[in-house]
């Protein structure tokens, strides 16, 4: 039982559940420059590559925001600061998903390994940026950006312009709904002297940002269709990404941020499932 409750205690650190919004973009990527289902081989170490990277960069996060997180009533139960995992426990786990990272990259191909050092670089950078700039939300966009990216030169071996349309659909998303989840810490935000949209210009500024951004997201994901030939499958699960996050944006309200969490992880994550399987649907099933 103590075993379990420390692993369950790690997975809590590093939002384990909300591998969710990225993976399966990842695994869309993947899927596109396969032209149908990747190698199992390729599967595999994409999936530690994601899961890993994913990991340090939360345990960095949750590292460098100790104190801000000790200070914050929503985050103050955190895993660090209730000293229910140590500092330098959290930095051999951190150390530990970055060194996989890198031995998922060595094992896909040259370029993957070449190309890591990089992608760290981005998901170090991001910890420290709501220090100094409220673009941290595109800057959260770009790492989470690297998933289909890293994808498609673990299947293709080189990097191709025609897959950053997907890429650019995922920053635009994931700055977007990260826009909306700033809201529920304005206030601190602004007393702390931190960065945020939200805390820089208010709340309807931010509604207006996140919907601007996720109506490029669906510009980008629709303009996949032409580039990559896809077919009425991939269509409706774009229809239906689209009707999600219009009911995503109706749940958040200038003077109602009660139903926020709900906004960002089910329909994100719905969201992201939805974008996948179409994909999947669309060379798997014939038409």
């Amino acid at each position: 039982m103590t075993l379990f409750k420390k692993i369950t205690d790690y997975l809590r650190l590093i939002k384990f559940s909300h591998s969710i919004f990225a993976l399966p973009f990842a695994f869309t990527s993947a899927i596109i420059a396969a032209g149908g289902l990747p190698s199992l081989n390729q599967i595999f170490w994409i999936t530690v590559a994601m899961v890993s990277g994913r990991t340090g960069a939360m345990g960095m996060n949750r590292i460098v925001d100790k104190n801000i997180d000790a200070l914050n009533p929503r985050t103050r139960n955190r895993e660090l600061p209730r000293g229910v995992i140590k500092t330098w426990e959290a930095f051999i786990f951190t150390a530990i998903a970055f060194a996989l990272l890198l031995l998922s990259a060595y094992k896909l191909n040259p370029l993957c390994f070449k190309i890591s050092p990089l992608f760290l670089l981005v998901l170090f950078t991001y910890s420290y940026t709501k220090r100094f700039t409220w673009l941290c939300h595109i800057i959260l966009g770009i790492a989470l950006s690297l998933a289909p990216l890293g994808a498609w030169i673990a299947v293709k071996g080189t990097f191709d312009a025609e897959i950053l349309p997907l890429c650019f659909a995922v920053m635009f998303w994931v700055a977007g709904f990260d826009a909306l989840y700033g809201l529920q810490d304005i206030d601190f935000d602004k007393k702390h002297g931190l960065y945020s949209i939200p805390s820089i210009f208010g709340i309807n500024a931010s509604l207006w940002t996140a919907r601007t951004f996720h109506i490029i997201t669906i510009g980008l994901l629709l303009s996949l269709i032409p580039i990559f030939k896809l077919n009425g499958f991939y269509l409706f699960g774009v229809l239906l990404a689209t009707g999600l996050l219009l009911y995503e944006h109706s749940l958040v309200k200038p003077h109602d941020l009660s139903k926020l969490n709900i906004a960002f992880f089910n329909m994100n994550g719905y969201i992201s499932v939805t974008v996948f399987v179409s994909t999947l649907f669309n060379y798997v099933i014939p038409i």
